[in-house]
């Protein structure tokens, strides 16, 4: 509902602004102060993104995403303030109020219709000159002039909101609405051009569907009022958060199959191919569709059959990182010309110029980790030789002694120790491949096992609230990037299969990592923010890494990485409950068989015995296009007389075996 029009005087108003004001300020002081309320009231501290100065926008998010019956409300203050001190914008300080209201007992009913995502300052380093505007174009999420627009741009959309509202400082009351927003605004003008509200409802924000925004504009007292009225209100899903929904409730073969249908587009000896490569050939030993193995393998033959050396003259770590896919192949298809090509370039790492150098062309950077043991392990692992072995377990134990803080954390290399997000992906991926194909035996497996463990520990305290790792991991306003967050979640996803990790801890971590790949991945494989290439830089700053590039679109190093992530969670699925249920409201990953089979009759059968015992027919079931797809499985030939035959003895999700 829009704001009536402010009748009082303008001397009265500026009094009671005055006044106003301070009591806001006041509530505002108290929300910042009880960070546990908020958190009861399902919030949590975090940054949208960071300013010019590197001052965070700071965010209050929820961690969980919306139940269906709930709406969500993406609020930004603070975009049109004048002042030198955020202290004296109305709209800061309402946003402020907002939030302790938020938390009290009066707000119960409105936390039960909806979530809240909350910036309550936009411009932490005061006014711009010029103003923000929007869309932003390029620049993510280093332009040096405006980094503020193009960090709410990215985070209103992530946020999956059903409505976006901007709050504006002003003396009268009004609103301006986008076409889509009108219909619940019905006395707001239009939105003017190159606004928030505006191009939220004229663009597709990150590529993905327009949705409905508002700029309310008034004192605080005015402002607190809309807010509260608003959310007092029901308003239909957005069609941003329906598409984020569905991308998020895919099955992980189904992200599979789209980005091994387009990934690698630049196929060369590397890691980055290698890694789609593998995943192509598991795929297609999963689904049973011959397409993606037939790609890999179309790719991979010109080293396979020595028209291309493997092993370049000059060859560096990632390429020879690119062999893991040759072990992969010996393993998953018994090839001997490709097992001779990984241990051709496993020997290549035991060559080494002095004795205290690990592996040729070592860099010292976390990415050693990954890049050497992806193949040293692997080969270790099926020659059982005892060199390679050795000389994995040195090279990650010498490593973690130099890059590993105390709190788990790796830095990316000794003169520029800053906590990249992918640097950490490598160190977990290393480690992860060592305790995967390292011998079991292997004399110093539990040092390895620890220092992956204690990886992991470290890293899950920094999961930001959409479930994404950071581009510097330990920075709160830096951008959330998808390779290290698909890493983390492949690893994290691993320990927990095999059981390396404890599930309890780890798992709601994974399920909420997996949803943060799931929704950046669109449905022609096009990615959200994937860093560049990046290397250290000899005593640079954390600018180094907050400002690298971040990649929009297509991009073979994030697709391989997405892919690898959404195997491993079709595994750990398969491992940890084979009945996984696929209903979009479902916040579970893994419920039990016993809740999975009851949505999968008439509600009338309260337990899967009596709804067996009902003698029910197949036919007595939905129609297969109103079924979800684990439904779907259960109308399939021979499943439902295998549910009644097991009735007489106690189900389980293991002995159902769907």
């Amino acid at each position: 509902m829009s704001p009536s029009p402010s009748q009082t005087s303008p001397t009265s108003t500026k009094i009671l602004r005055t006044v106003v004001g301070f009591l806001f300020a006041a509530a505002a002081c108290s929300a910042n102060e009880a960070p546990a309320k908020l958190e009861e009231a399902g919030l949590t501290h975090a940054a949208a993104g960071t300013s010019v100065k590197l001052a965070n926008l700071t965010s209050f998010e929820p961690l969980a995403p919306p139940a269906p019956h709930q709406n969500r409300l993406v609020l930004v203050a603070g975009l049109g303030q004048t002042a030198p001190s955020p202290d004296s914008d109305a709209s800061i300080a309402a946003a402020k109020t907002f939030l302790a209201w938020w938390s009290t007992p009066e707000a119960e009913k409105a936390r039960a219709a909806w979530q809240i995502c909350v910036v309550p300052n936009a411009l932490p380093d005061g006014p711009k000159e010029p103003p923000l505007t929007f869309p932003p174009v390029k620049g993510f999420f280093n332009d040096p002039v405006a980094p503020e627009s193009r960090a709410l741009w990215r985070w209103s959309a992530m946020s999956s909101p059903d409505l976006v509202v901007d709050l504006r400082d002003a003396p009268a009351a009004c609103s301006f609405a986008n076409s889509h927003a009108a219909t619940f605004f019905p006395n707001a003008k239009p939105a003017t051009a190159q606004e928030l509200a505006t191009a939220l409802g004229s663009d597709s924000p990150s590529g993905i569907a327009a949705v409905p925004a508002v700029r309310i504009e008034g004192n605080s007292g005015q402002l607190v009022t809309a807010l509260r009225d608003l959310v007092g209100r029901k308003l239909p899903h957005s069609k941003l958060r329906t598409a984020l929904e569905q991308r998020a409730n895919r099955d992980p073969l189904e992200v599979a199959r789209i980005l091994a249908a387009k990934y690698p587009q630049s196929p060369g000896m590397s890691y980055i191919p290698a890694l789609a490569w593998s995943g192509a050939i598991q795929l297609t030993q999963l689904t049973g569709d011959p397409a993606f193995r037939q790609k890999a393998l179309s790719q991979m033959t010109p080293f396979l059959d020595g028209s291309k050396p493997a092993i370049a003259e000059k060859a560096n770590l990632p390429s020879i990182a690119g062999h893991l896919a040759f072990s992969d192949l010996a393993r998953m298809e018994s090839s001997t010309n490709a097992a001779a090509l990984a241990r051709t370039a496993a020997e290549h790492l035991l060559r080494t110029a002095s004795p205290t150098e690990l592996v040729p062309s070592a860099t010292r950077w976390t990415d050693d980790m990954f890049m050497a043991t992806s193949v040293l392990a692997r080969v270790a692992g099926q020659t059982n030789d005892a060199a390679f072995v050795e000389r994995t377990q040195r090279l990650l134990e010498t490593y973690a002694a130099r890059l590993q803080r105390e709190d788990g954390i790796f830095i990316h290399v000794e003169s520029s120790p800053f906590a990249w997000g992918r640097g950490n992906g490598f160190a977990a991926f290393g480690l992860m491949d060592a305790l995967t194909h390292l011998p079991k035996h292997a004399e110093r497996r539990d040092a390895l096992l620890a220092q992956f463990r204690k990886l992991m520990l470290g890293l899950v305290k920094h999961q930001s609230p959409d479930g994404a790792w950071r581009q510097v991991v330990d920075e709160p306003g830096a951008y959330r990037e998808l390779t290290v967050t698909a890493m983390v979640t492949t690893a994290m996803a691993r320990g927990i299969r095999l059981g390396w990790l404890d599930q309890a801890t780890f798992l709601p971590a994974v399920e909420r990592g997996w949803r943060a790949v799931s929704v950046r991945v669109a449905p022609d494989a096009s990615l959200i923010d994937v860093c560049t290439g990046t290397g250290a830089k000899k005593d640079c700053d954390k600018s180094h890494y907050l400002h690298r590039d971040a990649i929009f679109g297509p991009d073979d190093r994030g697709g391989a990485m997405a892919l690898t992530a959404a195997l491993e969670i079709h595994a750990l699925h398969s491992k940890v409950n084979p009945c996984r249920r696929a209903n979009p409201s479902d916040r579970s990953l893994f419920p039990s068989a016993t809740d999975l089979l009851s949505r999968s009759v008439p509600r009338s059968s309260h337990t899967r015995r009596q709804a067996i015992r009902t003698k029910l027919t197949i036919n007595d079931l939905p129609a297969a296009d109103q079924l979800n797809p684990i439904s779907r499985k259960l109308r399939a030939p021979g499943v439902f007389t295998k549910l009644r035959d097991l009735t007489k003895r106690q189900l389980s999700p293991r002995k159902v075996g769907l």
